[in-house]
């Protein structure tokens, strides 16, 4: 009896061994011969994003988490056909075996007069050319997959007309409030740049829908198209772990993604002004530190209403010197979020000590397929309330907000269409500083920390590109045709607004720096070669706070100068046509 009760049970044993290794190994196939497309990658990820409004593109994925990971799963012509473009030469295929040359992506841009434009990865606010340069290869071995993809980057890096000395010395504080809570440097020192990254680069072990690995790729978190308020491709990637999901994870209650890592962090070193007189009298230089991130994304996809998507993204940033070692310090994401935290016994404590830097955001993204139309909207704020009680009679405390849509509308051929879309970001503090702070003056802005040193990775903001504290309204009105497009985009940026409150008050002499621009667009695909080009003519009015119409010590005449920005971007695959 006892020997029989033992070999049944040894079959027991044995039947959940070898069910866990088919689970196993039909989770490693699932996610074999996978293609990695990076955070908005020129034309590609757009062509995708067109592609889902037309119902040819998986409407399961959110596009709030990027990059994007294809695998055999992805079946539409569309996937079919950027997954082509990717691939490149591949060796003779083998089971779970997989490898093959990437692209290269080769990109350039010219300023005139003054830097303009962002999202461009490696690339700095600079005048003049810069140049980037980009291949490599993706393998997959089993469950090991690598992607090798450096970035090289040339810049000018030519000096241009900057922040003035004809202001007073409140002025001058003012500006050097939000240069010395952030990490944003007017030109990148004082010669032409040359430098190598890791660029888009990773390591990662997957199974099936999840991935865990380290990577220097740039990750976007939210639905904005131009801009996104967390994460964004507008600053060099930086090295981190993360947990990731691969596609969208089905339940009974719908669809999940989602992300969470650990990062490095590390600030310019420079200083801010290219007076170097206000650098020597006001710059609170850095230390040499560099900073721990962690960071969550959660996004969700009801069953019951198929065509939505609603997420959160939480971050913390703390300088290393600041950290311990306990398991809240490696993962504050799990902190509450409020400031004020109690305890049993009645204690309570605050927890913003030490730099700890916080940014949460909701967001959202709507498909209407049946009309070829898409809404999203982003909504994050900066800073803990202290307690429930102060959040809900301050929501608008330390908040910025992003919202756009886009829409196709079908004319002539098949598969043509006019694209119109959209997007306004707003960074700007609201009304609340009139009440919170004495002088009308402000605090800190989105991107900015008081000992954090602001939301930065070597300089350059790691979500909103278009400048700390500024305001950005974008319209795109373009012809397309599968990966083609021609188009014209109108801009208007309010350069940082909250600098000018805090400096000018309401001081009716001294208007607001605002860039009125007009820009030419054009896509286009051949086989193995796609070029995206930009070329956007840029009116400045009151630039750098100079106003026109008065001539005195303090007010000279205005500047509103005419500068140019151009952009050119070249996708070439290696290998053969279809």
């Amino acid at each position: 009896m006892q020997a029989t009760k033992s070999n049944s049970h040894h079959r027991q044993l044995k039947f959940w061994h070898s069910y866990l290794l088919v689970a196993l190994l039909s989770l490693v196939s699932q996610g074999a011969f996978s293609q990695i497309l990076n955070a908005d990658t020129p034309v590609l990820e757009e062509f995708l994003r067109r592609k889902q409004l037309l119902e040819q593109f998986d409407s399961a994925y959110s596009f709030q988490l990027r990059p994007y990971y294809f695998s055999p799963r992805d079946t539409t012509p569309a996937a079919r056909e950027v997954m082509h473009f990717l691939a490149g030469t591949k060796v003779p295929k083998k089971k779970n075996v997989q490898f093959s040359m990437l692209p290269i992506l080769f990109g350039t841009e010219v300023n005139t007069k003054r830097p303009y434009g962002w999202g461009n990865k490696l690339m700095v606010p600079n005048v003049g050319i810069q140049t980037t340069l980009s291949t490599g290869f993706y393998a997959r071995f089993h469950v090991l997959e690598v992607q090798f993809q450096p970035e090289y980057l040339f810049a000018q890096n030519k000096p241009y007309q900057g922040f003035g000395e004809d202001f007073t010395s409140r002025e001058i504080s003012a500006r050097f409030f939000y240069w010395n809570n952030g990490d944003n440097p007017e030109r990148f020192g004082a010669a032409a740049i040359s430098k190598f990254w890791w660029g888009q680069s990773s390591v990662n072990i997957v199974a099936g829908p999840i991935a865990l690995g380290v990577s220097t790729q740039n990750i976007w978190w939210g639905p904005g198209q131009f801009n996104s308020l967390v994460f964004s491709d507008n600053a060099q990637g930086f090295p981190h772990l993360s947990l990731a999901t691969r596609r969208p994870l089905k339940t009974f209650m719908g669809n999940f993604e989602g992300q969470i890592i650990m990062g490095r962090l590390e600030n310019s070193g420079l200083a801010p002004s290219q007076i170097q007189s206000q650098n020597d009298a006001r710059f609170r230089k850095f230390d040499g530190d560099w900073r721990y991130l962690n960071g969550f994304s959660l996004t969700y996809n009801p069953s019951f209403i198929p065509h939505l998507f609603v997420g959160l993204n939480r971050t913390f940033q703390q300088y290393s010197k600041y950290k311990g070692n306990r398991f809240v310090d490696w993962f504050p994401i799990f902190e509450g979020f409020q400031k004020e935290q109690f305890f049993s016994n009645g204690n309570s404590v605050i927890y913003d000590s030490n730099g700890l830097d916080q940014q949460v955001s909701l967001f959202f993204r709507l498909l209407v397929p049946k009309g070829n139309f898409e809404l999203y909207g982003d909504y994050g704020r900066r800073d803990h309330a202290l307690n429930w009680r102060e959040f809900i009679l301050n929501p608008e405390h330390a908040r910025a907000y992003l919202v756009g849509f886009q829409k196709l509308f079908p004319i002539g051929p098949q598969n043509t269409f006019i694209q119109v879309r959209s997007e306004m970001t707003h960074q700007q503090e609201s009304v609340n500083r009139y009440i919170r702070y004495p002088g009308l003056i402000g605090n800190q802005t989105w991107h900015t920390h008081g000992l954090a040193r602001g939301f930065v990775n070597y300089g350059e903001t790691l979500g909103v590109g278009s400048g700390v504290g500024s305001n950005v309204q974008t319209l795109e009105v373009s012809h397309v045709s599968g990966f083609n497009k021609r188009g014209i985009l109108i801009e208007r940026l309010e350069n940082n607004q909250d600098f000018h409150s805090r400096a000018f008050f309401r001081n009716p002499e001294k208007e607001s720096w605002i860039d009125l621009s007009l820009g030419l667009l054009w896509d286009q695909k051949w086989d193995n070669l796609i070029l995206r080009g930009k070329a956007q003519f840029i009116k400045s009015y009151n630039y750098q706070w100079v106003n026109e119409g008065i001539s005195t010590g303090d007010y000279p005449s205005g500047y509103n100068p005419l500068s140019f920005y151009g952009s050119f971007n070249l996708i070439y695959r290696i290998g053969q046509t279809k």
